[in-house]
């Protein structure tokens, strides 16, 4: 079976090295010394759309940028799949733009000329509102149906609702009369498996813990390899313009919905909230087809923008931080227009959830709480120790995942992924079952976590000696000293802190679907709960302290450990993910509470600091990173001083340029040279003696158009002069009709010349987002910068540099010394090489030094 293999040769969580196609995206030139390889397999499918234009930029050696807009000539009929694109390449977002302003001059052009075309007008401006308020009507009923799916197979391991069978343990007890409050749990309906067979409570839970992940690994493994993991470091890649087909289609859709259930209900250290992303987009990405966005690219990564909107929406309740985190985490282009509809996409979707009521509280997200007493000045101090505590937690789940991912490919350890699942799912289910902390569903136990102590509340972490002189107030409880109870919780806790934290490393990013929010929030909230309660004591005891006397006095409620709970979740998320304004809005709206925003913004911009100082990568970045994806981050900044003729290709030592001349080569020289190169376009210069650039043409283009001339025109043979010119040359009278390819042809691409700043072409390509560009000097070829060499490029640079300097050394310093040890001004040069250990010794500041004997 086809997914099978793909399954097998790494499809997901893997580099794509081995699954790209001969005419791969970036291999335009040789890639001799490039770090990754974009190599693929030769049976990707060709797919048809539409025939597209060109837009043209020239750098100037000043660094002044104009452009000026030129449609292709059409011929009479177009060329079926001239302008679409294969599998993993990255899209022409310049030429993505122009066809949609094409395609509206051409609707607004007509639209006066009968009512019919009119109509035609308004569904296409409205179009887009069509599909992002369908792709939140499916984002919210699929979430909806995730969360009741995944409530009753959790509490199917615990037991079984005899009544109703489709009942969960709390929906079971709701109508039963013989509930006592005390005991709201318990009701004759709910039967225990050790009720129902003797002694065999935990052999129950691991046989369905075993059986739910093997059904998602199986599942996921013949049916969808694209539905494991989080989906989030992939979507952030199509949305910088790269094309994964199948990522986001209907096979991938059903089968993350059912296995993403499954593998909640299993009890793997995993959530539901980043995989209800990759949902939204699925349903985003379908209902795309049926408008205008299925033929242009660039515009159905608005939607895709629109649908990471409402995906987070549905996962945590908040519309706007879904909003905010599409904007901040995954979005490449967001324009305003898109951040309407993201808005309007996440309130639908919102709405909808609302409206099935999964958990039965009327609120969109089990662990929603409330506070009534406010924080106060010196409790500043332990939020921002656990800011740090977060930071210290998604520097080192970073650094280890990362490393066992990597450990994970390269031996033979990742051929066998449903080996690989059913050994953490049992080692889970083992290590989770005596600690009730451990084996309450995580999303409950944030919800433990979080919630303040009344004086209805039964759980072990509200277990206090009651002063029985001291007045009880339902919302206003005071500060009271700790019982057994809330010791034995402590140190459960402590065990369910060390158990979380090793079992998500090796979790995230198994061959299941799988999210980080929920198990980072986890581990931050049990950290917060077990400090809260620290202080909350530290304050009984020693009310008259200086810090605590002007506030906390005898009889006061002052600390609640639940709000440290909060604090905690949000900055071990915040340092995993490194996201910050999304980050507070999305806790802000869990919480109802403005008060709580101070806390939360100086907990996780102290753990994005912290995090930040061992390394800027998020764990997102560090898995497209990883995997080998094309992905330029906008959030990083370029702090070297490489020229543009640094990065080109082709070096010294590699073969010249393929190009091809605009009326020289017949049409067995152009196919001969597709068959025995692998780049993906080649530049048409006006002759061998001049070099002096034409345009540029695609490989797939090409292809299609002389397949297309052999079928369709008379008189086109393999000696027929193949012409890119407007006008096509005189031929004796004996030559074989001409073939016209000027169609095809980009006549203004994108050119800097060799001494271009690389920090200018690196804000290009990513402002851009340019496929490649051609370097020229004095209007003559010289060669051409692809976006793989541009991350390759990178890449290099950040690896040489991590050895020789600490992360947090560029913050300080960003661009070497223009003078030397010696006082006197540096070369501008073409190479970089970082610095000797003996130049360190006399000028330990320097970051690289320019040589001209150098080479990347």
């Amino acid at each position: 079976m086809e997914s099978e293999q793909l399954f097998h040769r790494g499809y997901c969580r893997n580099s794509y090295n081995s699954i790209t196609s001969v005419s791969s995206d970036e291999e335009l030139l040789d890639g001799a010394g490039v770090i990754m390889d974009f190599q693929t397999s030769e049976d990707d499918n060709l797919l048809d759309g539409d025939t597209a234009v060109g837009t043209h930029y020239t750098m100037t050696n000043g660094g002044s940028i104009s452009s000026s807009t030129h449609l292709l000539d059409l011929l009479d009929e177009p060329i079926p799949g001239v302008g679409t694109y294969d599998d993993f390449h990255t899209i022409d977002w310049v030429r993505e733009k122009c066809k949609d302003r094409e395609r509206h001059r051409r609707i607004n052009s007509k639209k006066k000329e009968s009512a019919w075309e009119m109509t035609k007008s308004l569904y296409d401006a409205w179009s887009g509102w069509l599909v992002v308020t369908l792709t939140g009507l499916a984002s919210g009923a699929l979430a909806g149906l995730i969360d009741i799916a995944a409530d009753w197979m959790t509490d199917l391991k615990e037991g079984i609702c005899l009544s109703a069978l489709w009942y969960n343990h709390e929906q079971c007890c709701w109508g039963s009369n013989e509930t006592t409050f005390e005991e709201r749990d318990k009701c004759p309906q709910w039967k225990t498996w050790a009720e129902l067979i003797i002694g065999q409570a935990e052999m129950m839970y691991i046989f369905w813990a075993l059986s739910f992940a093997f059904l998602a690994v199986s599942l996921v493994k013949v049916f969808a390899p694209y539905a494991c993991g989080s989906g989030i470091p992939e979507i952030k890649t199509i949305l910088s313009g790269f094309i994964i087909r199948g990522y986001l289609g209907k096979w991938t859709l059903m089968i993350k919905t059912v296995t993403l259930v499954l593998a909640v209900a299993s009890g793997l250290s995993l959530g539901k909230e980043g995989p209800l992303v990759h949902v939204a987009c699925c349903c985003g990405n379908i209902f795309s087809y049926l408008f205008k966005y299925s033929t242009n690219e660039a515009k159905k990564r608005e939607v895709l923008s629109a649908a990471s909107a409402a995906g987070v929406s549905v996962a945590f309740g908040a519309p706007i931080g879904g909003v905010l985190f599409s904007l901040e985490e995954v979005s490449y282009y967001f324009p305003l227009k898109t951040l309407w509809r993201s808005f309007f996409a996440a309130l639908v979707a919102a709405f909808v959830l609302r409206s099935i009521n999964p958990f039965g509280n009327s609120r969109l997200v089990l662990f929603y709480v409330e506070y009534h007493t406010p924080w106060y000045l010196f409790e500043l101090f332990p939020f921002i120790l656990l800011g740090v505590f977060g930071g210290l937690w998604g520097a080192f789940f970073i650094r280890a995942n990362i490393a066992w991912c990597r450990r994970r490919k390269s031996t033979k350890f990742g051929k066998y992924p449903v080996l690989e699942v059913i050994v953490v799912a049992a080692i889970t289910a083992v290590v989770a079952f005596p600690n009730p902390y451990t084996r309450l569903n995580t999303s409950e136990l944030i919800k433990e976590l979080f919630t303040d102590c009344g004086p209805l509340e039964s759980s072990s972490l509200c277990d206090y000696r009651n002063d029985m002189n001291a007045s009880k107030i339902v919302d206003d409880i005071p500060d009271r000293p700790a019982g057994l109870g809330v010791y034995s919780a402590i140190w459960q806790l402590c065990l369910a802190l060390i158990f979380k934290i090793i079992m998500t490393v090796f979790t995230f990013g198994i061959k299941v679907p799988s999210g980080l929010f929920i198990p980072s929030m986890a581990i931050g909230a049990i950290a917060g709960r077990i400090v809260g309660i620290a202080v909350e004591q530290l304050a009984y005891y020693h009310h008259d302290w200086f810090i605590f006397k002007e506030w906390c006095e005898v009889g006061a409620d002052c600390i609640t450990p639940g709000l440290y709970a909060m604090v905690g979740a949000a900055a071990c998320l915040g340092g995993v993910t490194r996201m910050t304004v999304s980050l507070v809005v999305i806790v802000f709206e869990l919480t109802g509470g403005l008060e709580y925003i101070v806390p939360l913004m100086a907990a996780v911009m102290t753990s994005k600091w912290v995090g930040d100082a061992f390394g800027r990568e998020g764990i997102y970045e560090a898995h497209i990173r990883l995997n080998g994806y094309p992905f330029l981050d906008a959030k990083e900044e370029f702090t070297h001083t490489t020229l543009a003729a640094d990065v080109m290709r082709p070096r010294r030592s590699d073969p010249p340029l393929a190009v091809l001349t605009q009326d020289n080569m017949t049409v067995d020289d152009i196919e001969n040279m597709i068959n025995e190169t692998s780049y993906n376009g080649f530049p048409v210069i006006m002759s061998r003696e001049s070099q002096r650039l034409v345009g540029f043409a695609l490989r797939r283009d090409l292809t299609i158009a002389i397949e297309s001339a052999r079928k369709k025109q008379e008189g086109i043979v393999g000696s027929s002069r193949v012409c890119f010119a407007q006008h096509t040359p005189s031929l004796p009278a004996e030559s074989p009709r001409p073939l016209k390819l000027r169609s095809i042809l980009d006549m203004s691409p994108f050119t800097v010349t060799d001494h271009t700043p690389m920090e200018i072409v690196v804000d290009i390509f990513r402002k851009l987002g340019l496929r490649q560009c051609l370097v020229t000097h004095n209007g003559s070829l010289l060669g051409i910068i692809t976006k793989k060499n541009m991350v390759a490029h990178l890449e290099e640079l950040t690896r040489r540099a991590e050895p020789l300097t600490p992360p947090w050394y560029h913050h300080k310093k960003r661009h070497p010394p223009s003078y030397g040890p010696d006082g006197k001004p540096r070369p501008r040069l073409h190479h970089v090489q970082l610095s000797s250990a003996a130049e360190d010794g006399e000028e330990a500041g320097e970051e690289a030094c320019l040589l001209s004997s150098s080479s990347l």
